[in-house]
């Protein structure tokens, strides 16, 4: 069975639904949908406008108000659902959700960003450190892993918009790039350049200056996929059209 599996950073899950983010599920059905930065306690997220659509939803969100927070929309019913990495200073910050569907495990994670200064930074770079002994704890006995989200990192100068004036920036920093490739070597694929080698695909947009009208982008939202599951992936976009936030989705769709 084909399963499409979307993420999508929607930069406050309310906006998005003032925006139309109902009518634009419902008419392109994915199977799942990974949402970042929800921006809500779960008893301002309308479920039932989801399970009206088929969802069931699974929530993690932040301890502070109108902060970060995760969400997972399925139409599949999942084994399994582990909220947090076990961590307290991300898991109060609702980083992350853990979904076991039969021999596939998706997780949904919301990579911190570095970009308000040096502590926030370091915070980020703990993050991949414990996020890279998080993944291979669990590859012992989930191998097959999805790893959907906003990573908040450019991998390669052919995902950002003049990489030449982007040296020493949060989100392309060398040691964040290392990062990504030593990630992707322990045993993960990047799904869109599997199928995409084009450049000027991002995901990502400034609010300033008409970013978004220029393509003057990143590209930070990815779904990794463990190298195990290659030949059961199908295809991978992004979808710029869609305009609900400064991110718009991307997507898969996999054997399942």
């Amino acid at each position: 069975m084909k399963t499409t599996i979307y993420s999508f950073n929607v930069n406050g899950i309310r906006s998005a639904i003032n925006k139309g983010f109902a009518d634009w599920l419902n008419k392109n059905k994915p199977d799942i949908i990974c949402i970042q930065e929800t921006k809500a306690q779960p008893e301002q997220i309308d479920i039932q406008l989801f399970e009206a659509l088929g969802y069931k939803s699974y929530l993690f969100s932040a301890e502070k108000k109108g902060y970060s927070g995760v969400a997972v929309l399925s139409k599949l019913e999942p084994d399994n659902v582990s909220y947090g990495m076990g961590i307290d200073k991300y898991d109060k910050e609702g980083r992350l959700i853990s979904l076991d569907f039969n021999d596939i495990t998706l997780i949904n994670s919301y990579f911190p960003s570095g970009t308000t200064g040096d502590i926030r930074q370091d915070f980020k770079m703990e993050y991949l450190n414990d996020f890279s002994g998080y993944i291979d704890n669990l590859k012992i006995t989930r191998p097959n892993l999805i790893i959907a989200g906003d990573f908040n990192i450019c991998h390669k100068e052919i995902d950002i918009n003049k990489p030449e004036n982007k040296k020493g920036i949060s989100g392309f920093l060398p040691e964040e790039r290392q990062w990504v490739t030593d990630f992707l070597r322990s045993g993960f694929i990047d799904s869109f350049r599997v199928f995409n080698s084009s450049p000027n695909q991002y995901s990502w947009w400034s609010y300033r200056a008409g970013a978004r009208q220029k393509n003057l982008g990143w590209r930070i939202d990815y779904h990794m996929v463990s190298e195990t599951l290659r030949q059961r992936l199908q295809n991978a976009d992004i979808h710029k059209e869609v305009i609900m936030s400064d991110h718009c989705p991307v997507s898969i769709e996999i054997e399942y």
